[in-house]
């Protein structure tokens, strides 16, 4: 017989905060809830945590149940147990932010969410429980994260220019950025490949294409490489 515990215990829960970029602001996907409580209403996706899972794998299913995406970037950054942050019963939720590149992804509502969207981070509705704490808490995250890792070049398309990258991290800071400083600062990392390509179909002087070196990053964290913007 399953041991039973003498006292009531909190149900657990997995929430994601996902991250997009388009060229036009920061976005953050949201899910239209199906069932009560907040029905119809547009909160983060996530869900309840299954007994023969970890918290990772949780969130990612919940995130693929729901939106259709699936192994991307996720870090745990908090967890959340306000005794009346659920009507249902009390819940503590752990959170998780996540980084996605909207070119390569194609979200697709399904189980309990009525539909799933992008919304521009500074334009999201209001959102049910205590979600839009969370949200604000991971973006204090995110910006402390890509000062200090090179963690915003999951949101860019694999191959892209240095304006694209600056554009990246002043959507993200909230701020301008001296563009000759920006650029001496990261080429001077070594972290990026100069590919012998250039942009196409644009209707400017098309720029020069790079890439992130991963290896290249790993190698140098090796021997003690402070990555800072």
């Amino acid at each position: 017989m399953p041991y039973t515990y003498l006292y009531p215990r909190p149900a657990l829960t997995v929430d994601c905060v996902v991250f997009g970029l388009d060229d036009e602001d920061i976005k953050i996907l949201l899910i239209q809830r199906d069932l009560p409580p907040f029905g119809g209403q547009w909160a983060l996706p996530g869900g309840f945590v299954r007994l023969d899972e970890t918290l990772d794998e949780a969130a990612q299913r919940e995130l693929q149940e729901e939106t259709g995406i699936e192994n991307i970037f996720l870090e745990q950054f908090y967890a959340f147990g306000d005794r009346d942050r659920d009507p249902r019963e009390r819940v503590v939720t752990v959170a998780y932010y996540g980084l996605v590149n909207l070119w390569d992804h194609h979200i697709q509502a399904a189980t309990d969410a009525r539909d799933a969207a992008w919304f521009p981070f500074r334009q999201i509705p209001k959102l049910p429980f205590d979600h839009d704490k969370i949200v604000t808490m991971a973006s204090d995250r995110l910006q402390g994260k890509v000062r200090r890792e090179p963690i915003g070049f999951e949101l860019l398309p694999k191959k892209f220019t240095l304006t694209q990258l600056q554009k990246l991290y002043e959507k993200i800071l909230g701020q301008p950025l001296d563009k000759r400083n920006f650029r001496k600062k990261i080429l001077k990392m070594h972290l990026l490949i100069e590919l012998d390509e250039i942009q196409d179909n644009v209707p400017h002087r098309a720029a020069r294409l790079y890439q992130f070196d991963p290896q290249k990053y790993e190698a140098l964290k090796q021997q003690g490489f402070n990555f800072e913007i």
